[in-house]
C-alpha cells in the first residue's frame, strides 16, 4: 500500500526507535521476572549476601529500565503515529477534492467509471478510516515485533537451564504466537467486514438524517430515513458484539495455553534434572513469555478490522488524478468566452443535458432559467470542469477545456454553487477562502453587494463571529448572503451564480439579482436563477427545458413570443 506507506515513511524513524523500546521494555520486563524468580528461590537456600548481590543489581535495574523503556515507546509511537496521520488526513483530503465526480446518481456511476462517494462515506475515510491506520501501527506492528523478541530472549533463557523445557517453550510460544492468532484472524475476520461495512453505512445514514433534516420534515420522509439509520445503527451493534464474543473465546484460548505452557515447561525441566532454584526460573520466564506473544492474538483481531479501512484509505490515495493534458496552455487574461456544443450529460436513466449549443462572449452577462429539472445547475457543472460531458466539446477561451489544468479550470470558472459550504470558523475566514489576500475594504464591498454587509454588523463579533459548519448560528438567508460575498469576493474571469438570491424575500431578491447583473464584476457571467422580474438587466436569456435551449433572447422579446419563458412568467405572476 504504498500511499498510506508515503505518509508514514518520513516517520519510520521514530516507529523503528518506538519498537526498539518496546521489545527492550519487554527484555527488561522477561529479565526482570527471571532475576527476581532466581534471587527468590536462591535465597531461600540462605547464601551468603555476596552471591545474591548482581541479582539484586538486575532486579533493581530491569525494574526502573523497563518503565522508562515503555515511557520512551509510548511517547516515540504515538508521535510518529499522529504525526503520520497529519500527514495521511491531508493527502486523502486533497485526493477527494481533486476527485471529479463522474456523471451518475448518488453512491452510483455508470459501467467503467466507478462509484462516486457520498458525503458520509468521505467523511468515513476522512476521520474514522484514516484513524485506523494508527491502531495498524501500534496495535498491530509495534507489538508483534516486542512480542518476537521478547519470545526469542525466553526461549533462550530457558535454554541455558534446560534445554528440553527450551523447546516446550518454543512450542507453546507458536501455539499462542501463531496458531491462536490464526484462528482469531480467521473468526474475526467476517465480522470485522460487517463492522467496516455498518460504519460506512451508518455514517452515510447519519449525515443523510442530519444533514437534510428539514427537508426530510418538509417531505414527510424524516422517519423512513431515521428508521435506515437505525437499523444501520443495529446491524454495526450485531457486528460489533460478534466481534466481542471472538475476542473473549480468542483471550481465554490464549490464557489457557499460557498455563497449559507454563505447567509443561516446568514439568519437563525438572524431569531433565532442574532444582528448585532452576524450576522456579523456568515457570516464571515461561509465564513472561507466552504473556508476552499473547496480544498478538487482538493484533490479528485488530488488524482484521483495520485492513479494509486501511484499503479504503489506499482505494482514495491510488485513485487516479483528473486527467490533464501533458502540456496545458495558459488561460488568457481578462473575461473569457465560454462555448458548449453538442454536449450531452445523463443520470443514471435520465438524461440532465441533451446536445446544448451555448456560446457566451466574454464579458456578457448570460440568465439561464427553466424549470426544476431542466439542467441549469449541470450546465454550470460542465463548464467548471466538475462533471465529464458524455458527448460534445467544451471550450474556454477560444480553447478545448481539455487544454487547460484541471486546477487552472477550477479557478477561471468559479462562483456560488449548490454543494457550496460553510466551514466552522470566524465570517472573515470563511470570505478569505475565496481570496486569502483580500483587504478589509475588498470583504467590506463583497459583503455590501451580496447585501451581507447588514448581517456582519448585526453579529455580535462582526467579521470574527464564529459560525457553525454548514453556517449553524446563521439563517438560510444569511447563509446564501455570505456564499455570495465569497463568490463575487474570488471575482474569477468566469463568474458562475446557481440560484443566489434563494431564500431571500421576493423584493429583496430581484434587487440583489438586478444589481448582479448590472454590475457583475470584472468577468463573463452566467447566472441561474428561477425568478425574472429583474431579468431584465441581463444581455442574454436562455431558456432550458429537458435539457435541451427552447428559447434564448432578451427578456422583453421573449415575453413578446409564446412559449416556455413566458409560461414562466405568467407562473411567477400568479405566485406573486
Amino acid at each position: 500500500m504504498r500511499g498510506v506507506w508515503g505518509a508514514v515513511r518520513p516517520h519510520a524513524v521514530r516507529l523503528v526507535g518506538a519498537g526498539l523500546a518496546g521489545a527492550a521494555a519487554e527484555l527488561c520486563g522477561l529479565g526482570l521476572v527471571a532475576a527476581a524468580a532466581w534471587l527468590i528461590a536462591r535465597a531461600s537456600q540462605r547464601p551468603e549476601l555476596a552471591a545474591l548481590s548482581l541479582a539484586i543489581v538486575a532486579v533493581r535495574g530491569f525494574a526502573l529500565a523497563k518503565g522508562s523503556l515503555r515511557y520512551v515507546e509510548r511517547l516515540a509511537g504515538h508521535d510518529a503515529a499522529l504525526r503520520a496521520l497529519a500527514e495521511l488526513r491531508g493527502r486523502v483530503f486533497d485526493a477527494l477534492a481533486a476527485a471529479r465526480p463522474a456523471p451518475g446518481l448518488p453512491g452510483e456511476g455508470r459501467p467503467g467509471e466507478g462509484r462516486r462517494v457520498r458525503d458520509g462515506d468521505a467523511l468515513t475515510r476522512m476521520v474514522s478510516d484514516v484513524d485506523a491506520v494508527q491502531d495498524l501501527l501500534l496495535r498491530c506492528v509495534l507489538p508483534a515485533a516486542a512480542s518476537l523478541v521478547c519470545g526469542a530472549a525466553g526461549v533462550a533463557v530457558c535454554a541455558l537451564v534446560r534445554a528440553p523445557a527450551a523447546m516446550v517453550l518454543g512450542a507453546g510460544l507458536l501455539v499462542a504466537g501463531v496458531l491462536v492468532p490464526m484462528v482469531a484472524a480467521v473468526a474475526g475476520g467476517c465480522a470485522a467486514a460487517r463492522m467496516a461495512a455498518g460504519r460506512e453505512a451508518l455514517a452515510v445514514r447519519a449525515l443523510d438524517v442530519l444533514e437534510g433534516a428539514a427537508d426530510l420534515a418538509v417531505f414527510g420522509a424524516s422517519g423512513r430515513f431515521a428508521a435506515r439509520a437505525g437499523k444501520a445503527a443495529a446491524d454495526l451493534e450485531r457486528a460489533e458484539r460478534s466481534a466481542a464474543r471472538v475476542s473473549a473465546l480468542v483471550a481465554a484460548a490464549g490464557f489457557v495455553v499460557q498455563g497449559a505452557t507454563v505447567a509443561a515447561v516446568t514439568w519437563t525441566g525438572l524431569r531433565a534434572g532442574a532444582d528448585e532454584v532452576g524450576a522456579a526460573v523456568l515457570a516464571l520466564t515461561s509465564l513472561i513469555a507466552v504473556e508476552s506473544v499473547l496480544p498478538l492474538a487482538g493484533a490479528a483481531q485488530r488488524l482484521c478490522e483495520v485492513l479494509p479501512a486501511v484499503r479504503r484509505v489506499e482505494a482514495v490515495l491510488a485513485a487516479p488524478p483528473v486527467a490533464g493534458p501533458s502540456r496545458p496552455v495558459g488561460l488568457p487574461r481578462g473575461p473569457l468566452e465560454v462555448e458548449l456544443l453538442g454536449v450531452r450529460v445523463a443520470y443514471g436513466d435520465g438524461v440532465a443535458l441533451d446536445g446544448v449549443d451555448l456560446r457566451v462572449e466574454r464579458g456578457r452577462r448570460v440568465a439561464v432559467v427553466g424549470a426544476s429539472g431542466a439542467g441549469k445547475s449541470t450546465l454550470l457543472a460542465v463548464l467548471s470542469g466538475d462533471v465529464a460531458a458524455e458527448a460534445g466539446a467544451v471550450a474556454l477561451g477560444g480553447r478545448p477545456l481539455g487544454r487547460y489544468a484541471p486546477g487552472d479550470v477550477r479557478a477561471a470558472v468559479r462562483g456560488l454553487t449548490q454543494d457550496a459550504h460553510v466551514f466552522a470558523g470566524t465570517v472573515r475566514a470563511n470570505l478569505l477562502l475565496a481570496r486569502p489576500d483580500a483587504s478589509v475594504g475588498q470583504l467590506r464591498a463583497a459583503a455590501e453587494r451580496a447585501r451581507f454587509a447588514e448581517v456582519v454588523d448585526a453579529l455580535p463579533d462582526g467579521w470574527d463571529t464564529v459560525v457553525g459548519a454548514g453556517a449553524r448560528g446563521l439563517s438560510g438567508g444569511q447563509r446564501q448572503r455570505l456564499l455570495l460575498a465569497r463568490a463575487l469576493l474570488a471575482d474569477p474571469p468566469v463568474l458562475v451564480l446557481d440560484e443566489p438570491a434563494e431564500a431571500l424575500d421576493p423584493v429583496m431578491a430581484d434587487e440583489l439579482t438586478r444589481d448582479l447583473l448590472e454590475a457583475p464584476g470584472g468577468g463573463t457571467l452566467l447566472l441561474v436563477t428561477h425568478r425574472l422580474a429583474a431579468l431584465a438587466a441581463a444581455d442574454e436569456v436562455v431558456v432550458l427545458d429537458r435539457g435541451r435551449v427552447v428559447q434564448r433572447g432578451r427578456h422583453e422579446d421573449l415575453l413578446a413570443v409564446p412559449g416556455a419563458y413566458r409560461d414562466l412568467w405568467d407562473a411567477e405572476l400568479l405566485a406573486a
